[in-house]
């Protein structure tokens, strides 16, 4: 017999809240031919807990573009520990790294931008189809990775400034984050984070400007 009850508990010493799953043993069963037992009530049964951590969705914004250095820095730790990354900056060109030219650092860490010729700041209706294709395709990629765990971490570069200027839908992008696996920890940085990306956050850090 196997029973498990899944619990929700976030120790005071650490960062991620954690799934407390509580697992009872197998009971012994008596071979053929073995003779029973005078009465046949089932004996208690061990348990044990197992604590598995669960993933957070952070979002570190700021009033201006390029806030990202930090958080590059904590993802190039983590690939660095043995965790699989993927990095992805929506609207970030200016190299030839599209999606067949994707950059790998420490052997774990995936980064990626569209292949344009340089950073997107007008609205999508005013791009290129080019422009946009690209910006698609690299969401289209980090959607499946996103989906699949295929990565402990992901880091999404300004998601929600892309949504706000119509490169990609919000419906989709919102969605996806909802059905993200339990593990994984997401990050979301830029300067647009609409109200229904700030709802799916555990965490938010916002930079301000110095006076």
């Amino acid at each position: 017999v196997l029973m498990t009850v899944s619990l929700s508990a976030t120790p005071a010493n650490s960062r991620h809240p954690q799934r407390l799953e509580v697992v009872a043993g197998t009971a012994h069963r008596p071979s053929p031919g073995a003779l029973a037992p005078e009465l046949s009530s089932t004996p208690d049964l061990p348990l044990r807990l197992v604590a598995k951590p669960e993933g957070l969705l952070q979002i570190h914004t700021a009033p201006f573009r390029g806030s990202f250095g930090s958080v590059l820095s904590q993802a190039l730790r983590t690939a660095g520990l043995g965790s699989r990354v993927l990095i992805t900056q929506f609207l970030k060109g200016g190299v030839d790294q599209g999606l067949a030219s994707s950059l790998w650092l420490c052997g774990r860490l995936q980064w990626m931008r569209p292949g344009v010729p340089a950073c997107l700041s007008a609205p999508a209706p005013e791009a290129s189809v080019e422009a946009i294709d690209a910006v698609q395709q690299v969401w289209a990629f980090s959607r499946e990775q996103l989906l699949t765990g295929a990565v402990d971490l992901m880091v999404l570069d300004e998601l929600g400034l892309a949504v706000e200027l119509g490169y990609l839908e919000l419906d989709e992008v919102v969605a996806t984050l909802e059905q993200r696996p339990a593990q994984m920890d997401v990050i979301l940085t830029g300067p647009a984070m609409g109200p229904d990306l700030m709802a799916l956050a555990d965490q938010v850090t916002q930079l301000r400007r110095g006076f």
